[in-house]
């Protein structure tokens, strides 16, 4: 049985897999927390003078957009723990918890604007359309600076996915709000301040939809979106020497890291160990898994009573040349 992953991450416990370092991906982080904290006080004020409830609710995403960097400076942290102890991978699904967290939040986010767009519509509210257009204007600024940021770390990332699209929808709704102070300025038209807060909401349903969805795939062990366990069984199947491929598993231990475990049965004539490395170059090259665990046996030895079986309760598909 082989247990492999070429970049020795089972020893440490965590790896990080992209180009940009886990200590970069941190400062990118750190500095956009620092640019929505300092803006965000400012909003609050001027959403409550001008009485605009685009203003408010952009404040509100904000708050979450720190809250959302924050967690995922902490996760961070977390999943950088070496393994140990009954944490055999260590805490790596730190990081997609806080994405689900994050889609959460956008998702509760969007259901509370939509409450308060729809109330708007029907009862608007004087709107003083000068400081809307000011403020937004001057988010839009820090909005497109934080998500530049975090453009520049590691979106491979649940977690800094999660605290991105909080920004890049947040620079959405800047953009929306801009656009309604103007409608108010031009034409007096209040019920806009409303519609912009719906359009945002719509954006975080969809933002929040997406982050849950994919971190409740990996909550589910289910195999990655590029992955094809069947395809990759039948491929195992065909390599030369094997009879069978069953017990096959593709998950992913974190965002962006696949793991994969198979029972490989072979003929006796063959070489296990030449069919191990045969199925992992398959897997490595073919198909960007590089944390596997395959074991290669024999096929059964036939008795009286039948074949020997390897596997007390085997499940899954199988797969056969």
């Amino acid at each position: 049985m082989s247990h492999r992953d070429p970049h020795g991450e089972e020893a440490h416990g965590h790896g990080h897999h992209h180009g940009v370092s886990v200590d970069a991906d941190r400062r990118c982080l750190t500095a956009a927390l620092v640019l929505i904290t300092g803006f965000l006080a400012v909003e609050v004020v001027v959403g409550l003078v001008a009485g605009s409830l685009a203003l408010i609710s952009d404040a509100g995403h904000m708050l979450t957009d720190a809250a959302s960097i924050l967690l995922a400076l902490i996760a961070m942290r977390l999943a950088a723990r070496k393994a140990g102890g009954a944490f055999t991978y260590g805490l790596q699904r730190a990081e997609v918890l806080s994405a689900q967290v994050n889609g959460l939040t956008l998702l509760l986010l969007a259901g509370y604007f939509l409450y308060e767009g729809v109330g708007r519509l029907i009862n608007p509210l004087a709107v003083d359309g000068g400081w809307v257009v000011t403020t937004a204007l001057a988010g839009i600024a820090v909005n497109v600076a934080a998500t530049w940021l975090l453009a520049k770390a590691d979106r491979t990332s649940l977690n800094v996915e999660g605290a991105f699209q909080h920004l890049l929808n947040d620079l959405y709704a800047f953009i929306g709000t801009a656009v309604s102070g103007v409608v108010v300025l031009v034409t007096g038209w209040n019920r806009a301040d409303a519609v912009a807060s719906l359009a945002v909401a719509a954006l975080m349903a969809k933002a929040g939809w997406g982050l849950v969805r994919d971190a409740g795939r990996i909550f589910m062990e289910a195999a990655p979106r590029e992955a094809r366990p069947d395809e990759i069984g039948a491929k195992a199947a065909a390599l030369e020497g094997v009879v069978e491929v069953h017990d096959l598993h593709v998950w992913e231990v974190s965002s962006g890291r696949p793991a994969l475990s198979a029972h490989i049965l072979v003929t006796p004539e063959s070489d296990c160990h030449a069919v191990r490395e045969a199925a992992e170059q398959l897997l490595h090259g073919g198909h960007g898994i590089r944390h596997t665990t395959l074991q290669v046996d024999h096929v059964p030895a036939l008795v009286a009573t039948g074949p020997v079986d390897h596997c007390v309760e085997p499940h899954g598909p199988v797969h056969r040349r």
